[in-house]
């Protein structure tokens, strides 16, 4: 059964002639109102953005702009690495450290540049009672392995003699093979020690204060960048900073010290 109001007879053409002549009264507050919202069936819109305050479209929009901020902040921070301003080749030894470079070979002295350094490495010959000038001539002594053979590798950039002797064996913008898995970005110091302690007498101490100074003043270094072997890989290296913490903890004090009196 029909509804006495509905009808087939829809003119469209005339519907739509008497929309058209209708003006919309005038904007309130930037909503639009229907002319007739019970015939059109209409609703109450305000410009562009559907009705929203323009207030929350604002912070709606600072948050997107500050999102996408954010994300930009951190691929330059963490999609970046720091670039690296330290002229490796640049850096020349003072008088007080003598030169004595062993031979370029595949066993101890690879000829890798550095691109970086990222740590200074403490190490102890693990050789009681040797020179500095014994071990730097067992490094050197490594390239006379036969390559097809294999052999051993073993190397580092200075050694510490028993008389305070500072021997420098590899320049320090090539690697050295001693700190394993990070040879690509260390400095490895070597040690020589009286006795199988491990415990160094006082001039080889103040010369691996000193030294280490200096090398945290040309590579841009501070102590806390300084290590030791096992806090490359839990070997037992250097020993006596290894089993008294307490005596690491002052050695790098020391070091301390003697950087601010270099700069």
């Amino acid at each position: 059964m029909r509804n006495d109001d509905y009808t087939d007879d829809i003119d469209f053409e005339r519907d739509y002639d008497t929309i058209r002549q209708i003006q919309p009264p005038p904007n309130r507050g930037g909503y639009y109102i229907a002319p007739d919202r019970r015939r059109f069936g209409g609703r109450n819109r305000r410009g562009l953005f559907g009705g929203f305050p323009t207030a929350l479209i604002a912070a709606l929009l600072a948050f997107v702009l500050g999102c996408l901020a954010g994300l930009g902040g951190g691929y330059l921070r963490w999609g970046h690495e720091k670039p690296y301003t330290v002229d490796l080749k640049a850096i020349k030894a003072p008088d007080w450290i003598h030169q004595v470079f062993i031979r370029k070979n595949i066993f101890s002295r690879p000829d890798v540049s550095l691109k970086r350094v990222s740590n200074i490495v403490i190490h102890y010959v693990g050789n009681p009672g040797t020179s500095a000038q014994a071990n730097r001539n067992y490094f050197d002594s490594l390239a006379d392995q036969d390559p097809e053979k294999g052999g051993s590798s073993s190397s580092a950039h200075f050694i510490v003699g028993l008389d305070g002797e500072i021997l420098q064996c590899i320049p320090v913008s090539e690697m050295a093979y001693a700190n394993a898995p990070r040879n690509n970005d260390t400095i490895a110091i070597e040690t020589c020690h009286p006795d199988e302690t491990g415990q160094y007498n006082q001039e080889t101490y103040d010369s691996l204060v000193k030294l280490t100074a200096w090398l945290c003043k040309e590579l841009e270094l501070s102590p806390s960048d300084v290590i030791r072997h096992y806090d490359v890989n839990e070997k037992g290296c250097p020993r006596y900073f290894v089993d008294h913490e307490d005596a690491w903890k002052q050695f790098k004090k020391d070091v301390k010290a003697a950087l601010k009196e270099l700069k």
